[in-house]
């Protein structure tokens, strides 16, 4: 199966807004590995690894994030699938 890692940075209105909590919420159904935490300048930082057309899914949710994010750009980084993520949680 075709895999597919990716460490993303949601910059916009995404803390204080349930985004980490729906990220891992949405990658936990998707079966997607990995974690979400917030950054301290502001912006949500994630990672994750999966089936390729469940992650591509997770990156196009993080474009939109839960309804009171305002989500103004998403940067993926494609990195090489390791398979060492565990199931998809929240971080500090």
């Amino acid at each position: 199966m075709d895999q597919r890692r990716v460490n993303l940075r949601i910059k916009g209105r995404v803390q204080g807004v349930f985004f980490r909590e729906s990220t891992r919420q949405r990658a936990s159904q998707l079966g997607v590995r990995g974690w979400v935490r917030n950054r301290e300048d502001g912006d949500v930082e994630a990672l994750a690894e999966g089936p390729r057309d469940r992650v591509d899914e997770l990156v196009a949710w993080c474009h939109k994030g839960p309804p009171a994010a305002r989500v103004e750009q998403v940067l993926v980084q494609d990195e090489e699938p390791r398979g060492d993520l565990s199931p998809f949680a929240v971080v500090r």
